[in-house]
């Protein structure tokens, strides 16, 4: 239990510093296994910086054991989704910012599970799915599609309807992180939805650039119509994706 404790102790420090990335990397010739518990726990960090950095870290973990053994890693993205589920007690929090990172950094994972995150946010008739009923908890899911489709849009095409029905939630979090998400994904059918959100002033938080930062609704819809514009017509000579190494925004 002390090895777990000082080694979850450490993990803060580096998760807590401004190069956390590099300061994290120092713990990458470590047994997978031992650095998923204390960053597990530290997703529950009271510090919000923390725990957005946690789950990211564990999403990383995750993919790096595909490098070596994708049943292993199966394991672990099986383990991640029972935290979504009810049986849990509500325990998913930073699980589908968590799992979406796996599949950012490992396509092998992208491939087999990028449905089963968009599912989180698709409710049928009878929502007898994976839907997510606690709003907080769909916020981490609409923030993975985004993530996600800026590193692979074409597993994520698939939820764009997802996410424009999405423009439509109570949740203004949800609301900014959906448009933000079309965005990445340059929507093409989104456009018209987005534009009616520009003028909502209700503040959206999201986590991009290595840090947290303050927007609101109808910033983050602007910000993704002019990322579907420039899409149109794109600078000569420059691709369209980011590296699946690229940061979260």
């Amino acid at each position: 239990m002390a090895r777990f404790r000082e080694l979850k102790q450490k993990m803060r420090v580096a998760l807590a510093a401004p190069d956390w990335e590099q300061q994290f990397s120092v713990f990458a010739d470590l047994p997978e296994r031992r650095v998923t518990g204390p960053l597990l726990a530290l997703r529950l960090d009271r510090d919000e910086t923390v725990r957005w950095r946690a789950a990211l870290g564990l999403g990383r973990v995750v993919a790096r054991l595909a490098e070596k053994s994708l049943e292993s890693a199966r394991v672990l993205m099986r383990t991640l989704m029972w935290y979504l589920n009810e049986e849990s007690g509500n325990l998913g929090w930073g699980i589908p910012e968590a799992m979406a990172e796996a599949m950012v950094h490992n396509e092998a994972l992208a491939r087999e599970y990028h449905t089963i995150l968009a599912s989180y946010v698709y409710c049928e008739e009878n929502c007898d799915g994976n839907f997510l009923d606690h709003a907080e908890l769909r916020r981490g899911v609409f923030w993975g599609l985004g993530r996600l489709a800026g590193t692979r849009p074409d597993l994520v095409a698939h939820a764009e309807r997802f996410l424009i029905a999405a423009l439509d939630e109570p949740d203004p979090h949800n609301r900014g992180l959906a448009a933000w998400a079309l965005g990445r994904l340059r929507s093409r059918v989104a456009p018209e939805a987005l534009r009616a959100l520009t003028q909502q002033t209700d503040p959206a938080r999201i986590y991009r650039d290595n840090s947290l930062e303050a927007s609101s609704v109808g910033q983050l819809a602007a910000e993704a119509l002019e990322s579907i514009a420039s899409e149109k017509s794109p600078p000569e000579g420059m691709g369209h994706g980011k590296s699946a190494q690229g940061n979260e925004g």
